[in-house]
């Protein structure tokens, strides 16, 4: 799992996407002991979707908050070995992605950035969000008791092509408090370069938000 930072010339066209609709539902991941690997993800928040146990075998699903892809861990499920896996999370502010697993008693890395794409060289990241706080740039990490490592990337505006303009959506109220506390700040540069308040706000606000999702040109 991973998020580019750039679009590159390569990218697949849109004329060439596959039209059936493939909804990543459930990763595995693996770990050497449910229940403890259970009561840590409840302890971070995550929802609780199923626990079955059907003779020798275990079995727990849990589901980040705003996610429509769900976790899933248990015997028998996969030959990886334990805190073999990397995934990765996307969240809209970094400092709040970082401090609310650290409030729940989660040892959390600083925010920090990568200085390029090298994300195995442990010189390759340096402290603090990214320069100018520019999207894909700033990163939080923390590991399960296994050792199973979580990158946490900020994202708040998508890459062009990665988001479909007319289907705007935001998976929780923080997602959406977020676009608009930005859609915020820049109207109000907006009304400074006009000169003027702005009456019809609500239209320039749905605007903003619509445009940074979908990572075409801001209004301005």
């Amino acid at each position: 799992m991973g998020t580019t930072a750039a679009r590159t010339k390569d990218a697949t066209p849109e004329a060439s996407v596959g039209k059936v609709d493939l909804k990543l539902e459930v990763v595995t991941i693996p770990v050497s002991d449910v229940d403890r690997s259970k009561k840590f993800y409840e302890g971070l928040g995550w929802r609780l979707d199923a626990d079955f146990t059907t003779g020798d075998d275990h079995v727990v699903q849990v589901t980040p908050p705003g996610s429509q892809c769900s976790v899933h861990f248990g015997t028998n499920l996969t030959s990886a070995a334990p805190g073999s896996a990397q995934m990765l999370l996307v969240v809209s502010d970094i400092q709040t992605a970082h401090d609310e697993p650290l409030g729940r008693g989660v040892k959390v890395s600083e925010v920090f950035h990568y200085a390029g794409f090298n994300r195995l060289d442990p010189k390759a990241r340096l402290s603090g969000p990214a320069p100018n706080r520019s999207s894909y740039g700033s990163w939080v990490s923390f590991s399960d008791p296994d050792g199973n490592l979580w990158l946490l990337q900020e994202i708040t505006t998508r890459l062009p092509g990665r988001i479909d303009s007319n289907a705007t959506t935001f998976t929780s109220a923080a997602d959406l408090a977020g676009a608009m506390r930005r859609a915020s700040i820049a109207h109000g540069e907006h009304e400074k370069l006009t000169g003027q308040h702005d009456a019809n706000w609500p239209e320039w606000y749905a605007a903003y938000m619509v445009a940074e999702q979908a990572g075409t040109e801001l209004p301005t």
